[in-house]
């Protein structure tokens, strides 16, 4: 696993979820300024489309991995090239190595995808919609964790941030 930073520990308690499919959180409002901060950050990632989700719920939009970009862990993608994807609320599902999704899921970030064990993906987790700026930030870093894991890039959050700053005029 690449250095990554220790996680907090989330200060509100976890939102109900469904247990089976699909695996949503229930009665979770989005902030949409929140919402919309997600989708810039997460989709300003390198060689990462915005796609229509092709195995997630209507209204999910797909993180697509560009088809040239070599992968260190391709073999974890469920579908095509979605790494990951974002619920129209706001929560994601992503991959990421094991420890960190346990760390994750310890720290009240996250919790296990009802298949991952199923399916051997051990790292496969819901991350909770982030409700204020600290949980957004902590949300982009694990997706930014998933993204590394993935294609075996150590990119930083802060990384992101930067190009995102410098494109606004």
């Amino acid at each position: 696993m690449q250095e990554t930073q220790a996680l907090p520990t989330r200060s509100r308690p976890r939102p109900p979820v469904t247990r089976g499919m699909p695996h949503t959180q229930i009665g979770v409002q989005p902030h949409p300024d929140l919402n919309r901060e997600l989708f810039r950050r997460a989709f300003a990632l390198p060689d990462v489309r915005n796609e229509p989700t092709r195995i997630s719920v209507p209204g999910a939009r797909a993180l697509w991995l560009d088809e040239r970009l070599p992968l260190a862990h391709g073999e974890l993608i469920l579908v095509g090239r979605e790494f990951a994807h974002i619920h129209p609320d706001g929560s994601l599902h992503v991959t990421l190595d094991p420890r960190r999704a346990q760390e994750a899921i310890e720290k009240g970030w996250a919790e296990p995808h009802p298949i991952a064990a199923h399916i051997g993906v051990d790292g496969m987790v819901l991350l909770y919609t982030p409700l204020d700026e600290t949980e957004l930030d902590v949300i982009f870093g694990l997706v930014v964790d998933s993204y590394n894991f993935i294609t075996g890039r150590s990119l930083q959050p802060a990384d992101i941030l930067m190009s995102l700053q410098a494109e606004q005029p």
